[in-house]
């Protein structure tokens, strides 16, 4: 739990000016913000999810539906672009935030937290752990949270250069095709169980969970699509390089859109002494300037699960994420007011960003 007086020893340098004052009223601001929205979310939000869920079934229904005669070009490319759709949708506008409780209120055991099984290969209760337990309370708190490199990049000056690191861009490359794999072997918290902290039948009962859900996903996507698309048009082969195209070009939406949120420049990293004694002001502060927006239209911020405004989602993880657009002009407002960094760039300039971090990071 947060701390309610007082505040930390040290606060990040892009809030050193704040005083414990400033700090508690910014939170009370932004509680207020928080409020306003769980005062008025109801049917709107409730029919707002149902219509997507609605419009990501149709999408795979109808992209599984046309790869069934992938032989033909036509289908072949719509297939892939329908199914494309639908899972970058269900991945991320869908799966990411009901499995962040956002939709809980509803009381649908079909649209819950602790119901929901995503179409990405990591078991729901896994990434849960790691994302909603250990991330988001820890965001970019070096050692305390490992989504700063995923254990595999180096992705903060703080952390000792080794030569292993001169594979940054090369590692960082190959995870984007096969992201949701990189992430069910991150879910695993393989670091936890070589340093003893995780037993081996906690392992064995993680790797088995897995390995459940990646067969039930392989017999979805590369079983029985495929072999029904053989026996009526001998479109079997063809329905498997689509379906796989799709998961590949899903893979990498979302990790272009995970980075463009935690590692462009401007996005602070913490240490565990700036959060000793930490309030739930300098918590929120610590969201704010340690997420980063990308910039651009409606559709593009649907597409992104509104993770294009991962301040919001820091700051109110489990709000309905269709509520993000509308409080994002408080929130700069507050930090235009506080004096603290809002962020924020077109996708190109975020994606470019991210990535020369990973290159300048490389080097020593």
């Amino acid at each position: 739990m947060l701390a309610t007086e007082g505040g930390p020893t040290v606060r990040p340098p892009a809030a050193a000016h704040l005083s414990d004052e400033q700090v508690a009223e910014l939170g009370r601001e932004l509680d207020a913000i928080r409020d306003d929205v769980l005062a008025r979310r109801g049917a709107s939000d409730a029919a707002y999810i149902r219509r997507v869920i609605r419009l990501q079934r149709w999408l795979e229904v109808g992209g599984r539906t046309l790869l069934l005669n992938a032989k033909n070009r036509a289908a072949f490319v719509a297939g892939i672009a329908m199914l494309t759709t639908g899972k970058i949708i269900e991945n991320m506008e869908i799966g990411h935030n009901v499995l962040h409780g956002q939709w809980d209120w509803m009381r649908d055991p079909d649209i819950h937290s602790t119901t929901w099984e995503w179409d990405f290969v990591t078991p729901s209760s896994a990434w849960q752990n790691t994302h909603n337990d250990a991330h988001h309370r820890w965001t970019n708190v070096i050692g305390k949270d490992t989504d700063v490199g995923y254990n595999l990049l180096r992705m903060d000056e703080s952390e000792p250069w080794q030569p292993r690191h001169l594979l940054n861009p090369v590692l960082n490359a190959a995870l984007a095709p096969i992201f949701e794999w990189g992430i069910a072997l991150y879910d695993l918290e393989l670091s936890k169980f070589q340093a003893g902290e995780k037993s081996w039948a906690e392992m064995r009962r993680d790797l088995a969970s897995v390995a459940v859900k990646a067969s039930r996903q392989a017999a979805k996507d590369y079983l029985a699509t495929p072999i029904v698309a053989e026996a009526l048009t001998g479109s079997g082969r063809a329905a498997v390089k689509a379906t796989l195209i799709s998961g590949v070009l899903r893979n990498i939406w979302a990790h272009s859109v995970i980075f463009c949120g935690h590692f462009p420049d401007g996005v602070e990293t913490f240490t565990e002494e700036m959060v000793e004694g930490e309030t739930r002001g300098d918590w929120y502060v610590r969201q704010m300037i340690g997420s980063a927006n990308i910039s651009g239209s409606k559709l593009m911020h649907f597409m992104t699960g509104n993770l294009s405004l991962q301040v919001e989602h820091h700051l109110f993880p489990d709000l309905p994420s269709n509520r993000y657009a509308e409080v994002a002009p408080k929130v700069q407002d507050i930090c235009r007011r506080y004096g603290l960094p809002y962020t924020t760039g077109p996708l190109h300039k975020q994606v470019g960003s991210a990535w020369a971090k990973v290159f300048r990071l490389a080097l020593p």
